[in-house]
């Protein structure tokens, strides 16, 4: 079926569907959507059923649109809006999405946006024709979402010819005849770091993460397997989550030939564009040479097409994506994939928490139809039990307040995203509480803008987060005890200053960063405490540190610098973002449907093993752990 087959399909159900007097003015390809443009928006907004009704004939995703000699001028919409809002209201952003026909508002009182029964929006529509979308504002302004937002506006152009290229090429025909299902290991089986793997079919070919391994100087995946190049050929880039083991070395694939799209959630798209510009200034920080540039990373962003939990998507002619929420990171997400017209269903977990914790909702185990999982075993050992949330912040409270009654300091080093917010809401309601001694709080590194990125994304946090921070007023986040290091000469004050503190800095592994100089300056004293929250991967300094070496050796401004280590180590393992044994068992036994086959990765060589035992033991299922550049044939 070509392109304009399905266009013309897409017409007779429209016209078959619509009643007579709706004026449809266009109907286009847009990425995986099938685009309405029509003279009667009201009708639409009135019955969602029409909606439903189209996309289950053509199952297709399906989006109405106002056609655009309806819409009111942006200078002229924008003059109405501030007109017909009350002050009050206090607007701080007008943001109009002109591939959507959609104008967000930002307002820091919604509620007064929307006014009574909807009255002011309503107003609003008809006068602009426009359809307004209205958030708070986030409490933490986010430098990173505003510039995004800012760019995606400015190639508004070239992103409409994009995604008209990529509903082309979703929608060219596949050939009759036998199909088959692979999944190829490309980096992070039997080992943690430069995730990527490349689900393929006689059809497609689709490459889910391109990490980066940041202990290894070459530590990025096996993107030069026959299999995948030239890379070209790849259909779509699925990633699970913005952590740079998984997102690192996006950018270098359009440095390669890639031009295809990306898909992912809003927040992973901020997040993973936050953390690979910190890896090129890290780089360059060391002198050493990064594998992209900040080009190839606005590259990434223009033709990032992303997604909400729940949505199904086509990303190649014969498989959809829908991704759901995996409760490791904000934005994380497990990547369900239907392939053929049911032919095959596989779920690539990426990294997984399957408890609520204080930032998300337990990771999602119900799929319509499954066959293949794909989970993670970074805590996936025999012995790798970890302590509740509970218990990890009565361990982490009991450490503080030994260390800082003494007159210590304590040096957390942490992933800028995930780790860091959580650890300081116990922090927060721990002194809050008076539980532990009222010290400063210093968050140094990137930690801060992530922490605005969760602010402008609370959709994505749990229930109880967003209520507190949206509906009574509190924000953690926003406590006066938390200090935001901004200058070197800062950091410098702060490692010479006598009083006790906490200091939350990057990197989580030690692999650079400003961690480094606090580590620097009081490694060698017995007063001070340093506190592991996170996973540190084989390799890493932090692992090394961890496994109580008691000198270690680093490069300070290109000359050797030997630390003797007597200040205090610590590890509490249950503020990690990642499911020990227990609960990875409890994810496969509880999950609907149960899978035919489990095949184990992102862990090191003898925990992929244990899990893969246990779960054949356990469930009786079929279970692999693969090597790098092995292939399974899943049908």
């Amino acid at each position: 079926m070509t392109i304009e087959d399905i266009l013309n399909d897409a017409r007779s159900v429209v016209k078959k569907v619509v009643p007579d007097h709706v004026e449809i003015t266009q109907v286009d390809f847009e990425g995986p959507t099938i685009v309405i443009y029509t003279k009667n928006m009201e009708v639409f907004a009135e019955s969602n059923d029409l909606v439903r009704q189209i996309a289950q004939q053509l199952r297709r995703r399906i989006v109405v649109r106002p056609d655009p000699s309806l819409l009111a001028s942006q200078e002229d919409a924008e003059k109405v809006i501030r007109e017909v809002i009350p002050a009050e209201a206090q607007i701080t952003g007008i943001y109009f999405e002109t591939e959507t026909g959609e104008v967000t508002i930002e307002a820091l009182s919604p509620g007064m946006v929307i006014g009574r029964h909807g009255s002011v929006l309503n107003e609003i529509k008809k006068k602009i024709g426009w359809a307004p979308k209205v958030v708070r504002t986030p409490p933490i302004p986010a430098k990173t979402v505003e510039e995004i937002r800012q760019y995606l506006r400015t190639i508004n152009d070239e992103r409409q010819a994009f995604l008209k290229q990529v509903g082309r090429r979703l929608a060219r025909e596949v050939p009759q005849g036998e199909n088959y299902v692979r999944i190829t290991a490309l980096g992070g089986f039997r080992q943690v770091g430069r995730s990527a793997a490349l689900l393929s079919t006689r059809e497609s070919k689709v490459l889910i993460d391109c990490g980066v391994l940041i202990s290894e100087d070459n530590g990025s995946p096996y993107l030069n397997a026959p299999e995948v190049l030239p890379l070209s050929s790849l259909d779509a880039v699925v990633i699970t989550h913005a952590h740079l083991d998984h997102s690192g070395l996006v950018p270098a694939l359009y440095k390669y030939g890639y031009e295809g799209p990306i898909y992912t959630t809003p927040p992973t798209r901020d997040l993973m564009s936050l953390l690979q510009l910190d890896f090129i200034k890290v780089a360059m920080g060391e002198a050493r040479k990064s594998a992209y540039d900040s080009s190839n990373i606005r590259k990434a962003v223009a033709n990032t097409i992303p997604l909400k939990y729940g949505e199904t998507t086509d990303i190649a002619p014969d498989v959809r994506l829908t991704f759901q929420n995996a409760g490791h990171i904000l934005g994380s997400a497990v990547a369900h994939f239907h392939i053929g017209d049911g032919l095959y269903n596989v779920a690539m977990s990426g990294d997984i928490k399957f408890e609520k914790t204080w930032l998300f909702n337990p990771a999602v185990n119900k799929f319509p139809r499954l066959e293949t999982l794909v989970l993670e075993s970074t805590y996936g050992g025999y012995h790798d039990v970890q302590p509740s949330r509970h218990e990890a912040a009565q361990q982490l409270k009991e450490v503080l307040r030994r260390v800082l009654t003494r007159g210590g300091k304590v040096l957390v080093p942490v992933f800028a995203v995930g780790r860091s917010q959580e650890v300081m809401l116990v922090l927060e309601d721990a002194m809050r509480n008076r539980q532990i001694p009222e010290v400063p709080i210093y968050l140094d590194g990137m930690i801060w803008e992530a922490t605005a990125i969760h602010t402008a994304y609370p959709e994505y946090l749990n229930s109880q987060l967003r209520t507190q921070i949206f509906q009574t007023g509190e924000n953690p986040f926003l406590s006066p005890m938390f200090k935001r290091v901004e200058t070197s000469d800062m950091r410098a004050n702060i490692v010479d200053d006598v009083e006790p503190c906490i200091v939350l800095a990057t990197s989580g592994m030690m692999s650079g960063g400003p961690v480094l100089e606090y580590f620097k300056g009081w490694a060698d004293n017995p007063l001070h405490a340093l506190l592991f929250v996170g996973f540190q991967s084989e390799g890493s300094l932090g692992r090394r540190i961890q496994r109580e070496a008691r000198e270690i050796t680093l490069t300070d401004r290109g000359q050797p610098l030997t630390l003797p280590i007597k200040l205090d180590i610590e590890t509490i393992d249950g503020f990690s973002g990642h499911s020990d044994r227990l609960q990875l068992l409890n994810y496969v036994g509880t999950m609907e449907p149960r899978p035919e086959r489990v095949i184990v990765n992102h862990g090191e060589e003898y925990k992929c093993s244990d899990l893969a035992s246990g779960l054949y033991k356990k469930f009786g299922l079929e279970t692999r752990a693969p090597m790098n550049l092995e292939t399974i044939r899943l049908k």
